[in-house]
């Protein structure tokens, strides 16, 4: 079994967020209650916890340039499934807080990555490195 990561997350809405982790990240639902929601996102357990008057941490440190929020979660993909989830995030049209680029150009830790908030606000940063592994 390879191992997989849990992350639970507070939002605002429980349904608005696993549909966009649903609909726009590709993630599987699992199972549910009213104030819950279970999701497999690239094989990794995704927990969703409605929190009255959730807001999520604006704060921001600068990374290579860009504005990247502190507190946030991602995933790493392989290159073609970066790029294949970058193309179906444009065409529906999904605004991107930092948009799709490449940096640390030429250096160790290069990396292309995007980050994206849920309906909540919750920062997702969505990344990958060339030749396939940061490790």
């Amino acid at each position: 079994m390879v191992p997989a990561f849990h992350l639970s997350l507070p939002v605002a809405d429980v349904d608005a967020a696993a549909a966009f982790y649903a609909e726009r990240l590709g993630a599987q639902r699992r199972r549910s209650g009213p104030d819950w929601a279970d999701l497999s996102l690239y094989g990794h357990q995704l927990s969703l916890h409605a929190v009255d008057g959730y807001v999520a941490d604006p704060t921001t440190c600068v990374v290579d340039g860009d504005a990247v929020p502190v507190r946030h979660h991602g995933v790493v993909l392989d290159l073609e499934a970066w790029q294949a989830l970058v193309d179906r995030l444009r065409a529906a049209g999904e605004p991107f807080l930092v948009a799709p680029h490449s940096r640390f150009v030429g250096e160790p830790g290069e990396q292309h990555t995007f980050f994206l908030r849920d309906p909540s606000g919750n920062a997702l940063e969505v990344k990958a490195f060339p030749g396939g592994t940061w490790r």
